[in-house]
């Protein structure tokens, strides 16, 4: 059996629980050796001379990084959707077409975006509310990171569908590459090198470079389920219209990210200086730490529960649901009671300013109070993208960022101070839980009554059209 075979194979079990182990833990793998690395990273930039400004500076910035993420999600969510239901359907022709539009879309938006950032560079930071001393550092690490670009759209987009062709082994051996060497460089460039943040910016560009390298020998190599042909770059506009219906919202979830992050910026940096800021900085850390296992479960679930549902598999659909949420939610339960229960042990580990810590220590026991709720959310706003759901992947998408935590961090200051930012995060967090949950129930009831309909499972092929 070659390669190929196997992929295919590995979707079409009936074993969902034994499945999402054998996707999730190569992927959870990759996942902490980026989690690591955004420790260190975080680490070294804390330690390096006035790394209290240079750590705000990575604050101002998210707003960018997050625009970044945007293009890549915007394409990769919608195309990996979709690659995942014809993959199931068993129209290979079409998946392979979508592949090709993906990657056609991303290289093109990646342009354009690079294009609109570096020639205002400094115009970008005042908008965003960058103080005079943290400018600097914002705008080397920006210059640099922007330029790469491309690399980091590539890659995250090619990542996305050897995802969606069930292929966790790529998605660890890339991970592990990029952020493992992200690692070594950092080191390198800001230790013996003192190349202080613009190091970190160069290690982050060189390592995404060496990843996509791999990624795309891997395509090239024939060892892949779904081929890249060079007829398939061509615009369809069947394909362009499925990828986008699930990738805008994808984007303007990023986009109203970035407000929402421009807002936190703005409002800590008003009721708490600099301080504030650069506890933001370390929470950012904290948080995409905390929702890593949930974040990989769903991505574990995608495409097992996009190819069942293509194959119109429900019972098995259902289940790959079911799973995912009760490891994630159990997995958020611990890191819940780490973070209420000894933060500052954590926080110092990436700074040794007292006064960072104490007020960081402070914020991470009100940002996190509802993180025993995120597992199921970062696994629920997986389901309707998973499953071609445009409408309530769009509402699920801006909710959170735009309807609940951008008023909230921009209302509660006013009668809270700094504490009102904080205590935004798990007030958005659990209106975030309750909408997920109000919109998923009726779609599981329906995949409920789908699955008593068709109780045997019904021959791969078909068209997904």
């Amino acid at each position: 059996m070659d390669i190929s075979d196997r992929n295919q194979t590995v979707l079409e079990s009936s074993h969902i629980g034994r499945l999402l182990m054998k996707l999730s833990v190569p992927m959870m793998f990759g996942a902490t050796v980026q989690a690591i690395y955004s420790v260190v990273d975080t680490i070294f930039i804390g330690h390096i001379p006035n790394g209290k400004d240079a750590m705000a500076g990575l604050s101002i910035i998210f707003p960018i990084q997050m625009v970044t993420m945007g293009v890549a999600n915007m394409v990769s969510v919608g195309g990996a959707s979709l690659i995942s239901r014809l993959i199931g359907a068993g129209d290979r022709q079409r998946a392979e077409r979508a592949l090709g539009n993906s990657i056609f879309f991303s290289t093109i938006f990646a342009v354009i975006f690079t294009l609109a950032v570096l020639p205002g560079v400094d115009l970008w930071l005042r908008l965003i509310g960058a103080s005079g001393n943290v400018i600097p550092y914002a705008r080397i690490y920006i210059v640099v990171t922007v330029s790469g670009t491309i690399f980091n759209v590539a890659g995250a987009v090619l990542l996305a569908m050897a995802r969606a062709e069930g292929n966790a082994r790529v998605n660890m051996i890339f991970m592990i590459l990029q952020y493992g060497l992200n690692i070594v460089l950092d080191y390198i460039f800001m230790i013996p090198m003192h190349m202080g943040i613009k190091g970190a910016a160069l290690a982050i560009v060189i390592s995404q470079g060496v990843a996509v390298v791999y990624i795309v020998s891997y395509y090239l190599s024939g060892k892949s389920f779904l081929k890249i042909r060079w007829r398939n770059f061509i615009p369809d506009i069947k394909i362009v219209r499925d990828i986008f219906a699930i990738g805008v919202s994808q984007f303007v979830q990023t986009i109203a990210s970035a407000v929402s992050a421009t807002s936190i910026v703005k409002m800590a940096s008003t009721y708490g200086g600099d301080t504030a800021l650069s506890s933001f900085g370390i929470i950012q850390r904290i948080l995409f730490l905390s929702s890593t296992p949930g974040m990989v479960l769903g991505q574990a679930m995608q495409p097992v529960l996009g190819f069942n549902y293509g194959a119109k598999r429900y019972k098995q659909a259902l289940r790959s649901v079911k799973i995912a949420t009760l490891w994630a939610t159990g997995l958020g339960l611990v890191a819940f009671a780490v973070l209420v229960a000894i933060p500052e042990p954590i926080v110092r580990a990436f700074t040794n300013d007292p006064q960072l810590i104490a007020a960081c220590s402070f914020a991470v026991r009100r940002v996190f109070v509802m993180l025993p709720l995120f597992g199921f959310f970062s696994v629920g706003q997986q389901v309707f993208p998973s499953i071609g759901k445009a409408v309530e992947t769009f509402i699920i998408s801006v909710a959170r960022p735009l309807l609940f935590l951008t008023p909230l961090v921009i209302l509660l200051p006013r009668l809270l101070d700094l504490n009102g930012v904080w205590i935004a995060f798990p007030s958005s967090d659990f209106l975030s839980f309750a909408l997920t949950a109000g919109l998923l129930v009726p779609l599981i009831i329906t995949l409920r009554k789908a699955a008593v309909q068709n109780k045997d499972l019904p021959p791969l092929t078909g068209n997904a059209g």
